[in-house]
């Protein structure tokens, strides 16, 4: 996939403070918080910067860990990911193949058929009904 590269002040420009400060800058909202954690609507999670599609709905779950959970991205090249090792722990980030944007990370503790847990921040997310595909 292309990458599409913007310099910080484009993306500062185009994103709300939030998104900005998760999507390009790697912040984290607080759990609980984020607009998708409790969202049941069926339809496809996309990028928040670049509107590539990463996550569908038939994948989500609730893992009670305060942010939306899939246990797999609508593909393997929507998303890439990279070791973590900030806040002293190794964790894998995932971010978006197209722009770059910070997801948020993933975790072998999911369920069937992945076994994955990709707690993703919904600052990072815009998320589209079916029928608005």
């Amino acid at each position: 996939m292309d990458k599409l590269e913007k310099p910080l002040e484009a993306w500062r420009e185009e994103l709300s403070d939030e998104q900005f400060q998760v999507c390009r800058l790697g912040a984290t909202e607080r759990p609980f918080t984020g607009k998708y954690n409790d969202t049941k609507t069926p339809g496809i999670y996309h990028c928040a910067c670049c509107d590539t599609p990463l996550f569908d709905s038939d994948a989500k779950f609730d893992s009670g860990c305060g942010w939306p959970s899939y246990f797999q991205p609508v593909s393997d090249s929507a998303i890439t990911s990279i070791d973590d090792f900030s806040h002293g722990m190794h964790r894998i980030e995932v971010k978006c193949a197209h722009c770059d944007a910070h997801l948020g990370h993933v975790f072998p503790d999911g369920p069937a058929p992945t076994g994955l847990r990709y707690c993703i921040n919904s600052a990072s997310l815009n998320h589209k009904p079916h029928d608005a595909v």
